[in-house]
């Protein structure tokens, strides 16, 4: 497939516009994405190439008839053609572990906010 080409990944999401040449981007590279699909928010960037997306939940404890909030952590490989940061909403969906920690990738940018 050329570079300039843009794989179909199976998920209805925009494209990006930018190019780039990483393997582990599953619009111009050969990653493939399966499994689930989750959104959240960008709470660090600080990594080369991933980030960590939170995501916050309400659960409900019966003892106390309140609602208790929890949140979870997961990192994911940002692909250089995806331009996120520090706040932004954006869309991950499972994939092959690509490190130790890491087995989701950022497909879409769903902009500022939550």
């Amino acid at each position: 497939m050329s570079r300039t080409q843009v794989a179909n990944i199976g998920i209805n999401v925009r494209p990006p516009v930018d190019v780039c040449e990483d393997e582990n981007c599953p619009f111009h590279g050969s990653l493939r994405v399966r499994g689930i699909i989750l959104t959240g928010r960008v709470h660090k960037k600080l990594m080369r190439g991933a980030i960590v997306v939170e995501r916050t939940t309400t659960q409900y404890v019966k003892k106390y008839k309140r609602y208790m909030r929890r949140r979870s952590r997961i990192s994911a490989h940002l692909p250089p053609c995806i331009g996120v940061e520090v706040g932004d909403t954006v869309r991950i969906a499972e994939t092959r572990p690509i490190s130790k920690t890491i087995s989701f990738v950022v497909i879409e940018n769903l902009g500022r906010g939550g």
